[in-house]
C-alpha cells in the first residue's frame, strides 16, 4: 500500500476484517514483562512454545522459526533428501509457487509441480495424472486463493494415503489450519494426524508476531532446527516472537469456532446485495472472499472513502481476471465480531458500487 493509504488504515478504528489495527503497543502487549529468555532458540519461552505446539497438535516435536517460507523449504528439503528425490506436488496456487522467489528451487533445488485446476480444489483424482514419485505432496488447509475452502475429509485422507503408496511424505501448508480445523469440526490434533509435518502460523489468524512452527517426528524436526540455523533463522534471542505466539495461541485459539460464525453472519448479511457474490456460500472456514461486480479502481476508490470518513477499514479490494470484477478477502477476527451487521452490509454495498455506505 502507499503510504496515503498506509495513513488512513492508521487512523481507522473499526475494521471489517481481522483484529483492528495491529499498533505496535498493542502487539507489544502480548509479550509479557515476566517472558523467560531463550539463548540462540533454546530454553526460555521458546521452549515453553515449542511444546505446547507439539501438544495441541499432537505431534512429538515442534519447532520455532521466524518465518513460514523459511519453515517449509526447511521441512520439504529434509523430506527431499530422504527420499533422494526433488519433486514436490502441490496446488498451482500454492504460496509457494507464488510468494518465495523461486527459493525451493534456488536454494534447495526442489523441483515444483504444479497438480490439479487452480479454480477449484485439489484432489484425489487430480494426483492420477502424476506418474513420478515426488519427494512430498504438500497440502494447504484451507485453500486461501480459493476462498478459505476445504476439500471433502475423506479426499485429504486419500491424498495422504496415495503419498504414502509411493513412499512420498505428505506436508501441511497449515498456516491457517486452526481455521481449517474449525471447518472439519474437528480439533487441530486430529487434522494434524493425517500428515508427517505440518507447519502452523502464529501471526495469521491468531494476531501474533511474526513466527511459525513446524511439527512433526522428533528426528525431521530435529534437522529443520539444523536448516533454521544454516538459513540465518536461529537468531541470538528469539524470545518476543515466541512470547506473543504463546499468549495469542491461548487467547484465541478457543475463539476460532466464534469466527466461522461470524464468517456465516457476514455473508448472510451481504447476500442478495447487488453485484456481490460470496466464495464460498457458505463460507467453510472463517475466510470467505466477496466478488464485486465493480472495476477495481471503483471498489478501491470506494474503500478509502470508507475510511477517510467512516474510519473503517475494510481492506482494499483487488483486481481478477475480469476488468469488471473485483475481489475482497475477508478474514474474520475479533474486530469483525464487533462490526454490527447493518455496518458490514453498508460496507459491503459502497464497495460494489450499490450504495454510499
Amino acid at each position: 500500500m502507499d503510504d496515503d493509504l498506509e495513513a488512513l488504515r492508521a487512523r481507522c478504528d473499526r475494521s471489517l476484517s481481522g483484529h483492528g489495527d495491529r499498533r505496535a503497543g498493542d502487539l507489544l502487549a502480548t509479550v509479557p514483562a515476566d517472558t523467560a529468555l531463550d539463548r540462540y532458540g533454546e530454553g526460555g519461552v521458546v521452549a515453553e512454545l515449542e511444546a505446547e505446539v507439539a501438544g495441541v497438535l499432537g505431534l512429538p516435536a515442534a519447532v520455532y522459526l521466524p518465518s513460514g517460507v523459511m519453515a517449509q523449504q526447511a521441512a520439504l528439503r529434509v523430506h527431499a533428501d530422504r527420499r533422494a528425490r526433488r519433486t514436490v506436488l502441490y496446488h498451482p496456487e500454492c504460496h509457494l509457487a507464488h510468494h518465495e522467489e523461486q527459493g525451493p528451487e534456488r536454494l534447495h533445488g526442489l523441483v515444483g509441480r504444479p497438480v490439479g485446476d487452480r479454480y477449484r480444489l485439489l484432489l484425489r483424482a487430480d494426483l492420477d495424472r502424476v506418474a513420478e514419485a515426488p519427494a512430498a505432496l504438500l497440502v494447504e488447509l484451507p485453500q486461501r486463493a480459493l476462498g478459505g475452502q476445504l476439500p471433502p475429509w475423506d479426499d485429504v485422507v486419500a491424498q495422504a494415503r496415495w503419498a504414502r503408496e509411493r513412499s512420498a511424505a505428505v506436508h501441511l501448508d497449515g498456516a491457517r489450519l486452526w481455521e481449517a480445523a474449525a471447518g472439519y469440526g474437528c480439533s487441530p490434533a486430529e487434522v494434524a494426524a493425517v500428515f508427517d509435518t505440518v507447519y502452523v502460523s502464529f501471526y495469521k489468524v491468531l494476531g501474533a508476531l511474526a513466527g511459525c512452527c513446524l511439527a512433526g517426528p522428533a528426528d525431521v524436526v530435529d534437522e529443520v532446527r539444523e536448516w533454521r540455523r544454516r538459513m540465518g533463522g536461529t537468531l541470538f534471542g528469539m524470545w518476543p516472537g515466541a512470547a506473543s505466539a504463546l499468549t495469542c495461541l491461548r487467547r484465541r485459539l478457543p475463539l476460532v469456532p466464534a469466527y466461522l460464525r461470524r464468517a456465516r453472519e457476514v455473508a448472510d448479511a451481504v447476500r442478495g446485495l447487488p453485484g456481490v457474490t460470496v466464495v464460498p456460500d457458505p463460507p467453510q472456514t472463517p475466510v470467505l472472499h466477496l466478488l464485486l461486480r465493480t472495476p477495481p479502481e471503483a471498489a478501491a476508490a470506494a474503500a478509502r472513502a470508507l475510511a477517510a470518513g467512516q474510519g473503517l477499514w475494510t481492506g482494499v479490494p483487488v483486481a481478477t481476471g475480469d476488468p469488471g470484477t473485483a475481489r475482497l478477502e475477508v478474514a474474520v477476527g475479533d474486530a469483525t465480531l464487533a462490526l454490527p451487521d447493518d455496518d458490514v452490509r453498508a460496507a459491503v454495498a459502497a464497495l460494489s458500487g450499490g450504495g454510499a455506505g
